[in-house]
């Protein structure tokens, strides 16, 4: 695996492009020049100038966890000791991303609901002790707010299923200090066999509070349920084409396409385990979830930070101009890109915002117990 590691951190020149097809016989060794947008220069020009206007909403950063490891640490001056810090965000144009609040070994019962909030202590602690880059937001509109004032916006999420127990009460406490979504896997009421009538009740309590569901390593009969019980978009924040890759947190085609039907997301992560050791790999399984899924349910998730290898040309924050110079030499319209980066985001943020108040008109606090559902 190291040695794997060693061959995907290699990144290329500044400016160049991974993976160039070679030229077919007959024709020039050198590239014949054309437009000057259409140039490799050309193609990173236009993603600059489209992130610009479009940042990147990045689904997953394992960054809370790699922190806690080091005595001490500066995001804003630039941390060569991880994937992420001000400065690559900034060159990559991050506007906002989801910060995980996930353990490598998840602990149970007690112990996973102070885990969980040591690490949503921790969110927070870091994001005050950055104020030149970063900023809590945990809604749409302030998002964008602090996009405007030249910030990076920071989510709290997702935290595994585990850290609620059997308690709803714990679920309002945590979205009330900043959880915006929730895992669900790895729990009795969110199993192979789906969801049990405990778990559709988490997931109308999830629904009235904006918690969102996050899909990626549940089961498929969990996914099926999930998108046809909530009212809220689900997402799956690591999940990529399992056509394309039999990665088990890849996603079937007709999991694409329910999920696309539910107009949830799918955020595929810049993993070589998932998606393949180079840009274009990543390209294709955006390709494929825009083709089965719809424009409208794809997005990205850098899954920076979480001890994976990555792709070459994507081995930190700062390479998401390559990626989408490769969408635009794929013929990608600027309008999909926008939606991919930044847009789609927004909109599943804006949707679990409206049903959460809708819901808090009809429904009061759920109190129930595992035990009355599930015996």
């Amino acid at each position: 695996m190291a040695d794997l590691k060693d061959e995907l951190d290699t990144s290329p020149e500044v400016g160049e492009l991974d993976d160039l097809p070679a030229p077919l016989p007959g024709e020039p060794s050198e590239p014949v020049t054309g437009p000057a947008e259409d140039s490799e220069a050309g193609l990173l020009d236009r993603a600059h100038a489209l992130l610009d206007a479009h940042p990147v909403a990045d689904g997953y950063s394992g960054l809370p966890w790699a922190l806690r490891q080091r005595p001490s640490f500066d995001l804003e001056l630039g941390e060569g000791t991880v994937d992420t810090d001000v400065p690559r965000m900034r060159e990559g144009h991050v506007g906002a991303l989801f910060w995980a609040l996930h353990l490598p070994e998840e602990p149970t019962g007690e112990q996973a609901v102070g885990a969980t909030l040591d690490q949503l202590d921790l969110v927070k602690t870091v994001v005050r002790a950055h104020p030149e880059g970063l900023r809590l937001a945990c809604a749409a509109g302030p998002i964008t707010d602090v996009r405007h004032f030249g910030r990076i916006a920071v989510l709290p999420g997702p935290a595994s299923a585990a850290a609620l127990g059997d308690s709803l009460g714990v679920l309002r406490s945590l979205r009330e200090l900043g959880l915006r979504a929730l895992t669900l896997s790895g729990v009795s009421w969110a199993s192979e066999a789906g969801l049990t009538r405990f778990g559709e009740e988490v997931l109308r309590e999830m629904n009235r509070v904006g918690v969102l569901a996050d899909l990626s390593g549940a089961s498929a009969e969990t996914v099926r349920h999930a998108c046809a019980v909530s009212k809220a978009p689900v997402l799956c924040a690591r999940s990529a084409a399992h056509a394309l890759r039999a990665h088990p947190a890849n996603l079937p085609d007709d999991l694409l396409a329910a999920l696309g039907a539910a107009k949830g997301l799918c955020m595929v992560p810049l993993t070589a385990e998932q998606t393949g050791p180079s840009v274009r790999d990543v390209a294709d399984h955006l390709d494929h979830v825009r083709e089965v899924a719809g424009p409208e349910c794809v997005g990205l998730s850098g899954a920076y930070d979480a001890g994976t290898a990555h792709p070459r040309g994507l081995t930190d924050a700062s390479g998401y101009p390559r990626l989408v110079a490769e969408l635009l030499r794929r013929g990608w319209p600027e309008t999909d890109i926008a939606l991919l980066t930044w847009e789609n985001v927004q909109r599943v943020l804006r949707e679990a915002d409206f049903t959460a108040r809708e819901a808090q008109r009809r429904r009061e606090p759920s109190t129930v117990k595992i035990t009355e559902l599930d015996g």
